[in-house]
């Protein structure tokens, strides 16, 4: 695990499927823990032990949905968190004890964002944490390419690119300090921006999705 923020740590980069890199991310917190996205890692997931455990890990699309989320669910008693469209991809893997239908607060701090487009259930998160930035996790609905530009999470014949479309222009009205994709082609997967830097890139993206 590697410390990013005094709040938020990263696991080692991992590559389920050729030409694509992810990471997932703790926060740790007084009222339990939370993990977004998913780990492979056996000695990560060991890691985060020592930083509390996992009360809860939230999911933002199907695509991270793997065998590692019963282990963490078995070793840490973590609550799973996944969007309701795409139930019937978690069940057979792990059944989610937390279901997102609509934009809400959960935990106090983290905004659950509905953002389908990449997948039916594709969610984002924004985090107000008690350090004083936004953190917002876009799984895959943008994600940081190779380049170092932020680009749509749209694969012709998998995703709705209407649908991305409008979910890119939501996200376009935050204002995040932080802005950290599930996938990523370059590295370390995550960026700091300034409020005048998050609307170029997400501008640039829907410029492009436009085009294809």
């Amino acid at each position: 695990m590697k410390q990013i923020q005094p709040d938020l740590w990263q696991t080692e980069t991992e590559n389920p499927a050729p030409g694509l890199t992810t990471h997932a991310y703790l926060l740790t917190r007084d009222g339990g823990n939370v993990l977004f996205y998913n780990t492979g890692h056996r000695h990560e997931i060991d890691s985060m032990a020592e930083l509390g455990g996992v009360a809860y890990q939230y999911l933002s699309h199907q695509d991270e949905l793997g065998e590692s989320l019963k282990q963490i669910r078995k070793q840490f008693g973590a609550s799973l968190g996944g969007h309701a469209n795409e139930l019937a991809k978690f069940t057979p893997v792990c059944t989610p004890d937390i279901l997102f239908d609509k934009r809400e607060v959960h935990l106090g701090n983290v905004e659950v964002i509905p953002t389908p487009g990449h997948t039916p259930g594709s969610t984002c998160f924004l985090v107000e944490s008690p350090q004083g930035k936004r953190y917002l996790f876009t799984g895959d609905t943008l994600y940081l390419g190779k380049d170092g530009t932020w680009q749509a999470g749209f694969i012709s014949g998998y995703s709705d690119r209407d649908t991305l479309i409008e979910s890119l222009k939501i996200l376009r009205n935050f204002e995040p300090d932080i802005v950290l994709s599930s996938a990523f082609g370059g590295d370390p997967g995550f960026q700091e921006m300034s409020r005048t830097d998050w609307c170029g890139h997400v501008d640039r993206a829907l410029e492009n999705l436009h085009e294809l």
